[in-house]
């Protein structure tokens, strides 16, 4: 493996009657050390650890210490780090199978869409093969939740509103968004906040839980619930050949760590995204909720993208029509299980 310095390190701890051999792996995250991921992440750090007993540790370089989300794909892959954070839009063909957490498929409930994708990327073989030959193994996955949408002087209260806006959008719900009749604008969510403020845009996609994380209240005026679909290809990748180099028992606990995360970040995010959109009830910002109407329209927009998907799947070998399917009937099934038990959080 084409390491840039030794990914898998192993630290050597002698008493006087004994030597233990402890692994660690190096973990590449772009973002920083704060907000709800980065409390997920160190929720799977922490577990790592306690479920190894010690022998397995996670060492974490935030802040693109050792690459940008932009290359992480290729970087995990070529061993710069043991494993790391994906997001799945700026790897349209590499995380293809990813990506169908993307789509603009009714499901606004964090949890119920990464259970989901959780079930699809760690139990279908076509999918496992399609990334072994990129050499990566799925570890777990994140969200960002529903799609919204914040304005500064505008209000969206139907999709008729966003003709003629200039939206900050990625992704399929940006092209939505843009089919809609709004003028798209390329700026990341983190540059949002400026373009809100000097007027490059009127409104931008966001997720409930930004709103106090980048102090969306301070430049929206109003809030949209379009509480259709989410972003939901935002997870973790190991590298195959330093996970095919760990011991049984490491693995096991990789993924049964990697696993509980899905539960672990809903919760994180069920209580954030309550408390966030809460600030703007609290400051009288006008909240709008789509009809049903609008979501069924979305729906119809945003169908030819579904399309799109399915053949591309297709041309990567995978079977794009069955995994749609799958994940609508994982949807559902998620959705039962939250409607008659709760969430695992509240039960435990």
């Amino acid at each position: 493996m084409n390491h840039l310095f030794s990914t898998v390190a192993v630290t050597v701890m002698l008493s006087a009657s004994s030597a233990a051999a402890q692994t660690t792996l190096f973990y590449g995250e772009a973002g920083p050390n704060r907000g709800v991921r980065a409390e997920a992440t160190n929720w799977l750090v922490n577990e790592v650890e306690r479920l190894s007993g010690g022998d397995l540790k996670i060492d974490v370089n935030w802040g693109g210490a050792l690459f940008s989300e932009k290359v992480a794909v290729q970087s995990i892959r070529d061993g710069v780090a043991d494993m790391g954070s994906v997001i799945g839009v700026y790897f349209p063909q590499d995380m293809i199978a990813y990506s169908l957490a993307d789509l603009p498929i009714p499901n606004p409930d964090p949890w119920v869409g990464m259970r989901a994708i959780d079930d699809i990327m760690r139990t279908d073989e076509k999918v496992i093969d399609n990334l072994a030959r990129m050499n990566l193994v799925y570890v777990g996955t994140y969200t960002t939740s529903a799609v919204q949408v914040g304005c500064k002087s505008k209000e969206i209260k139907s999709l008729d509103d966003l003709k003629g806006l200039k939206v900050r959008g990625v992704g399929v719900y940006g092209k939505v968004f843009h089919d809609l009749g709004a003028t798209p604008v390329d700026m990341t969510v983190y540059e949002a906040y400026q373009g809100l403020e000097t007027g490059v845009i009127d409104c931008t996609q966001t997720y409930p839980y930004l709103v106090k994380a980048l102090k969306f209240d301070e430049v929206f005026g109003s809030y949209t619930e379009m509480d259709y679909g989410q972003i939901g290809a935002l997870g973790i990748l190991m590298n195959k050949q330093t996970f095919d180099s760990l011991t049984p028992e490491q693995q096991d606990v990789v993924m049964t760590a990697g696993k509980g995360l899905a539960d672990e970040f809903g919760r994180i995010l069920d209580a954030e995204n309550k408390a966030s959109v809460q600030i703007l009830v609290n400051q009288g910002k006008p909240i709008h909720k789509l009809s049903d109407a609008d979501r069924t329209r979305i729906g119809e927009v945003g169908a030819p993208y579904i399309q799109d998907w399915i053949t591309r799947a297709d041309a990567a070998g995978l079977d794009g029509q069955a995994l749609v399917d799958r994940y609508i009937e994982l949807i559902a099934q998620y959705t039962k299980q939250r409607d008659e038990q709760g969430y695992p959080w509240a039960a435990n």
